[in-house]
């Protein structure tokens, strides 16, 4: 699992890989236990010849193959179209054997992402807020649709089961469904190979609340998008919540304008990279659930030098604990030191960014007083390099944005425009690509002396 992290993505395994069950490996075969006829075709088509290739280094074996098994059940665990019988025909009282029997409807929820368990600090407080707030009021024009976006790994998904645990835990008789944007696009192209559209619409547009993780991989498929497009229609008109996470902003998806202008209707809630204060508080919730035996010094140390990915962050706790367990040695940060210098280089000891630096070194760059950032002056010559610092700022620390805005007497919109104004010329520019790694590597210089 950990080389094909490296090689899939940790988003993918966990979506594709972690609920698949291994049975038994001999003779160059590794049997797998799988949920559904979905899982199967998914990994045999996209992932069975990695997982060989990999089993045949790491076994020294000169050919491998895969296997599959599919458990038996005794009720279905796919809802279809009969989970949504229609209502009773009034009059004469029905026998007991006419009356429609309870099914069981598969939701997807994983049971361990609650709102109790999700730790709020700046960098996420608006998303947590929102989907708060959706649960309260659910279809609620003012919070429909919810779209939380950011990089991956800083919780977007745990957010996306909190609402759907917490509803089914105050609604029981609520709907809701939990899917990845691949898994609707891979779940619709199966319904157009068994030609069961029908069963596939019923499914969907049954739902109180509609719950999409990474909408990004329907975009650019274009039968998919419009099958999404026309799902999310019926359930917004018919005042059913959709929350959806993606790893961009809803303008920066690729999504066909309507789609695109729907999703901005509602609320957009960007997750940040976590403040040093929440990193801690994330472990230190980590180490108290799981029981670990870990000073808060050691925590500390992780916390400053891992802050890219919250799953990052809880996998060097899990790692250093395991470590220490086995080898019977008391957690210090000298072992962390040692044992995670793979993500942790020595040599490339954590820099802590500040705003005064960023001004300095960007006001310096195109020969503005620093001043100049706070003036309401909007010529060409102070706006861009005030939006380069901004951009620097949100890319660079871990202030949010009204901080940021705060910084540079500028409001929430100022700041987010700026900032995709600053990444469209970067994508489209690799002379001022190259102009900005300069300008960045000077500033680390500098808060590093």
């Amino acid at each position: 699992m950990a080389e094909l992290e490296k090689e899939l993505g940790a988003d993918v395994c966990e979506m594709w890989l972690s609920p698949v069950k291994p049975l038994i490996f001999e003779n160059g075969i590794l049997t797998l236990e799988i949920p559904d006829q979905l899982w199967f075709q998914t990994i045999r088509t996209r992932y069975e010849a990695k997982i060989a290739g990999l089993l045949c280094s790491m076994s020294g074996l000169p050919a491998c193959r895969i296997e599959y098994t599919i458990p038996l059940r005794t009720e279905r665990a796919e809802p279809s179209e009969e989970d949504f019988p229609a209502a009773p025909v009034s009059g004469a009282a029905m026998q007991d054997s006419d009356k429609p029997r309870p099914r069981i409807f598969s939701n997807r929820l994983n049971q361990n992402y609650t709102f109790d368990k999700f730790i709020e600090g700046t960098s996420n407080r608006f998303a947590h807020k929102a989907a708060q707030a959706v649960v309260k009021k659910l279809g609620d024009r003012t919070n429909n649709p919810l779209v939380i976006y950011s990089t991956p790994g800083l919780g977007k998904t745990h957010l996306l089961h909190a609402i759907g645990n917490e509803l089914i835990k105050t609604s029981a008789n609520k709907k809701v469904l939990y899917i990845s944007g691949e898994g609707f696009v891979s779940e619709y192209i199966e319904s157009i190979q068994k030609k069961t559209p029908n069963a596939f619409r019923n499914k969907y547009r049954g739902l109180d609340c509609f719950l999409v993780d990474d909408i990004q991989f329907v975009a650019g498929k274009d039968a998919s998008e419009r099958e999404f497009f026309n799902t999310f229609n019926a359930l917004y008109e018919s005042k059913k919540q959709i929350v959806l996470t993606s790893d961009k902003t809803p303008t920066e998806l690729g999504l066909e304008e309507r789609l695109s202008s729907r999703l901005l209707s509602g609320i957009v809630a960007e997750i940040k990279v976590p403040d040093l204060e929440t990193r801690i508080a994330i472990l230190r919730a980590k180490r108290e659930q799981e029981n670990f035996n870990i000073p808060d010094d050691v925590l500390l140390f992780i916390a400053e030098r891992i802050k890219s990915s919250i799953r990052e962050l809880e996998g060097c706790l899990y790692r250093l604990s395991s470590y220490c367990s086995i080898h019977e040695i008391v957690p210090t940060k000298d072992v962390a030191k040692e044992l995670l210098s793979d993500i942790i280089s020595p040599e490339d000891e954590f820099i802590s960014i500040n705003i005064n630096s960023i001004k300095r070194v960007v006001g310096k760059h195109y020969n503005v007083d620093i001043k100049d950032f706070k003036a309401k002056k909007k010529s060409h010559a102070v706006a861009w390099p005030r939006q380069i610092a901004m951009y620097l700022a949100n890319e660079l620390t871990d202030m949010s944005l009204n901080d940021i805005g705060i910084e540079f007497e500028r409001d929430h919109a100022t700041v987010v425009h700026a900032r995709d104004k600053v990444k469209k010329e970067l994508d489209e520019s690799p002379f001022f690509s190259a102009e900005m790694n300069q300008i960045i590597n000077e500033i680390k210089s500098v808060d590093k002396q």
